[in-house]
């Protein structure tokens, strides 16, 4: 396979599976009525629609079988996550399980966990939501204020989350806490995590709504929390560790260059027939240029992951790049569609990528911080 054909992610089996998601989605569509959304991922939460793809076997795609999974590659749910992203499927309800947990599991979890919640997650009927950032801790995770404290059978959790995706709609939160006092000289030591059943006594989620009036943030209060030592993931102590671990994944994914996808497609539907404007032509140019090299660096990214390589650095600068893109191609799309008319569910995918243009670079680790890992990377830090 030559290097062209490799960032394509369209050899023989990955071009089958493809086909196979395109035409279940276009089929559940058709059937259910949902309409393609920016940024689906956190605000289109449908518990239906993740049972229906767990039940067509499109989650746990790497998760083993014997854990109810499919046992295939992480470009299988490259393609998947690929065309469920350009769709604007409503995945919210599934998507920290499938992303983040199922993976802590099999890397980290005890085999009682992994047999008890993997099943319910590659089946779309589990849902997490990821409790790590605090007030004052957000791109500086090592600050992080909760604590758990050693109690007869367990663990004792207090603290505050907050911009907690999902929290008060999931079935468990993940909750990052130190368990041993803070070490100067080792920030990010003395950190566990937890899993944490939402309707856990002492757990009160209140919501954090957006400028738009849209709910998908919330703070997260725990108030000694009793978690029993079968809740905690992985080692005591490891926390940092295990969460870090899996960032290259999460950061260089189709979910940092896809999120206007819906919209730009449409976009370029409704300006079709004006495609000889030289000024249409030059934003659809460097719209489709852009988008096409970022996910060619993305694939190039997931390649090095799947063969056991390192690509923490080239995953951050993927991020940073994609995100950019992203909140630009908000701008673009708005001088394309300049003068032309903007109704229905495009003028609805407009308003939606406006309203949430500012979270693209936030989330998953800020630009900024970002931007110092490859400075390091590379050297120049």
């Amino acid at each position: 396979m030559g290097q062209f054909e490799i960032l394509c992610a369209n050899d023989p089996d990955l071009a089958s599976f493809r086909a196979s998601i395109r035409q279940f989605l276009e089929a559940d569509r058709e059937e259910f009525g949902w309409r393609p959304a920016v940024d689906s991922w956190l605000s289109c939460w449908d518990a239906e629609f993740s049972s229906r793809l767990g039940s067509a076997g499109f989650l746990g795609l790497t998760v083993p079988t014997v854990y109810g999974g499919r046992g295939l590659t992480h470009m299988h749910r490259y393609v998947v996550t690929e065309e469920l992203l350009a769709q604007g499927a409503p995945v919210a309800a599934h998507w920290m399980a499938d992303r983040q947990v199922a993976p802590a599991l099999l890397a980290y979890g005890s085999d009682e966990q992994r047999h008890r919640l993997l099943p319910q997650i590659t089946a779309g009927r589990l849902s997490f939501a990821i409790g790590l950032s605090e007030y004052g801790a957000g791109s500086d995770l090592a600050a992080a204020q909760s604590k758990a404290t050693r109690v007869a059978g367990g663990w004792l959790l207090n603290g505050t989350k907050v911009w907690t995706s999902g929290a008060h709609r999931a079935d468990y939160v993940v909750v990052f806490a130190r368990t041993s006092p803070i070490d100067p000289k080792a920030r990010h030591a003395g950190f566990s995590q937890f899993l944490v059943p939402r309707e856990s006594q002492g757990v009160v989620i209140g919501p954090i709504v957006t400028m738009s009036g849209e709910h998908h943030f919330n703070e997260v209060v725990l108030e000694d929390v009793f978690v029993p030592d079968a809740g905690v993931l992985g080692e005591i102590g490891a926390g940092w560790q295990q969460v870090t671990a899996e960032l290259a994944f999460e950061r260089s994914g189709p979910e940092r260059i896809l999120t206007t996808a819906p919209l730009i497609l449409a976009a370029l539907d409704a300006v079709a027939v004006g495609i000889t404007n030289d000024g249409v032509v030059s934003e659809v140019g460097d719209l489709v240029a852009r988008m096409v090299s970022l996910r060619q660096m993305s694939v190039a990214v997931a390649r090095r992951l799947v063969a056991g390589e390192s690509a923490g650095v080239q995953a951050a600068l993927v991020k940073d790049l994609g995100t950019c893109f992203e909140q630009d191609s908000v701008d673009q799309v708005a001088r394309l569609l300049d003068g032309w008319p903007t109704e229905g569910a495009l003028k609805e995918l407009c308003d939606a990528a406006q309203s949430h243009r500012p979270m693209f670079t936030l989330r998953g680790g800020t630009n900024e911080v970002l931007r110092g890992i490859v400075a390091r990377g590379i050297g120049l830090r």
